[in-house]
């Protein structure tokens, strides 16, 4: 597949680097961008050679979140419900590649921005990286079925922090929370990105990419028995008078007034 938004690097030594590339809009996620994720997980799906897969974005910012400014064609519910299923299913594809990811953050990665990395194995930033999820201050629930993997992540406590008071977390929080690994500075992210990369590519293939899914199935067992209704609880959202206030809030640069309708 030819890719519009994605810039793909597949390197000789089973390592390769995916750069979200829409730099001039902060890479953030339309349908077509999602797409395109999707796709490439299937890509690397079929390729036995490619052992670790490095996730970044090109210029300031991994990635700013879902495009707000792009307008959704569904006319009816059933058609929301069905349109709403493509976040989900990228992060789950996402979490579930066979090969070992790491997320490299340059910049913000917020909102579904901060899924895909949070859906990945492993996260090294730049120093002056941020991420958090903006939802619940825009009066939504949190979706894409993330909940449970930021929760397995850095623990109940941290995560309602996080995703509560949906501030943008700076590199040192996200460090002692354990959303991070390490931190770098920005001109050796990639880099240190490789040299993390190296290091699992000259493992075994087979036990390594074993070892990856058991682990994933043992932390996630239950996640699915309550997160078939993640994008319901959203679509119910947005019928509020709060999400309404939230959005106009964001455009607007002020803080929401909240009534609880």
């Amino acid at each position: 597949m030819e890719y519009k938004n994605l810039i793909v690097e597949k390197r000789d030594d089973n390592i390769a680097i995916v750069t979200l590339n829409r730099p001039e809009k902060l890479n953030t996620l339309t349908s077509a961008l999602m797409n395109e994720i999707e796709c490439i997980t299937e890509d690397f799906h079929n390729d036995v050679d490619t052992r670790v897969v490095i996730f970044t974005g090109a210029g300031k910012h991994f990635c700013g979140g879902r495009d707000l400014t792009e307008r959704s064609t569904a006319k009816t519910f059933l058609e929301r419900q069905r349109a709403s299923q493509s976040g989900p299913r990228m992060v789950r594809k996402l979490h579930m590649m066979d090969q070992i990811t790491i997320a490299a953050i340059n910049g913000g990665a917020f909102g579904g921005g901060a899924c895909i990395v949070g859906a990945l194995d492993f996260r090294i930033g730049d120093e002056n990286c941020m991420a958090g999820f903006p939802e619940a201050r825009l009066g939504m629930s949190l979706s894409w079925t993330i909940l449970p993997i930021i929760v397995h992540l850095i623990g109940p406590t941290y995560t309602k922090e996080m995703v509560i008071l949906g501030r943008n977390n700076d590199a040192q929080t996200l460090l002692k929370w354990g959303f991070l690994s390490e931190i770098v500075p920005r001109e050796k992210l990639i880099e240190r990105a490789l040299e993390i990369a190296k290091k699992y590519a000259e493992m075994p293939p087979i036990s390594a990419q074993m070892i990856k899914k058991s682990i994933n199935h043992i932390s996630a067992a239950l996640d699915q028995a309550i997160m078939h209704m993640d994008m319901d609880q959203v679509n119910l959202t947005y019928n509020t008078e709060d999400l309404k206030e939230g959005i106009s809030a964001f455009f607007e640069k002020r803080q929401g007034k909240y009534k609880g309708n």
